[in-house]
């Protein structure tokens, strides 16, 4: 949800700024501190006067606030102007879905940003699509795809398949997902559950 504006010539609003950072690890953008009225100049003073630190272009944090876990996530979800979710092997290491130790972050940003020219960071993976609701969560600050369809996502995109083995076996052993949903979101995809998905216990006993 975009910041509100305050109205021209209003002071700076110190209060309003840090609650938008507060549940942001202490982080915000040149434009929400825009709306609680800092100017750009107003900005690099407090960075002068050692108030505010510039992480990224355009991305500020308070330097009292305490160090939280996944702060670098909140920089580049900051920097997908809040519209990105975090998604493939990101998503499985959040959900502690697998051994995934990705090298980069992925997200997926919306459809609709896959003709616009952005700048990448050097440390993120980007993907497109649109994460409706129900299949988003939120790991602490930042939204993340939710446990079956960051699995989904996997295969699609030819993730690890032992990555993959590994999250649906995790997922359905801590009910994060019944196997039946599993099955019917392969088949939703066009992907093959029986090929797929691990068997059951009962029937892995009986053909071992």
């Amino acid at each position: 949800m975009p910041p509100t504006r305050t109205r021209p010539g209003a002071p700076p609003d110190l209060a309003k700024l840090y609650g938008l950072a507060e549940a942001q690890l202490g982080h915000f953008t040149s434009a929400q501190a825009t709306s609680a009225g800092f100017s750009a100049p107003l900005l690099h003073h407090h960075v002068g006067a050692k108030r505010f630190e510039r992480v990224a272009r355009g991305i500020y944090r308070f330097v009292q606030f305490p160090a939280g876990e996944h702060e670098d996530l909140v920089v580049v979800w900051l920097w997908s102007r809040q519209q990105g979710t975090f998604s493939h092997e990101t998503a499985l290491a959040l959900h502690e879905l697998s051994d995934a130790l990705p090298a980069v972050q992925h997200l997926t940003l919306p459809a609709s940003w896959r003709q616009r020219r952005v700048r990448v960071p050097a440390s993120v993976s980007l993907h497109f699509g649109d994460v409706p609701p129900g299949a988003r969560a939120w790991r602490g600050a930042v939204p993340v795809t939710a446990p079956l369809r960051t699995v989904i996502d996997c295969v699609r995109d030819h993730v690890d398949p032992r990555l993959v083995a590994q999250a649906f076996e995790q997922g359905m052993a801590r009910g994060l997902f019944a196997r039946g949903d599993a099955a019917e979101a392969l088949r939703a995809a066009g992907l093959d559950p029986r090929r797929l998905l691990p068997r059951p216990a009962k029937q892995a006993a009986r053909r071992s």
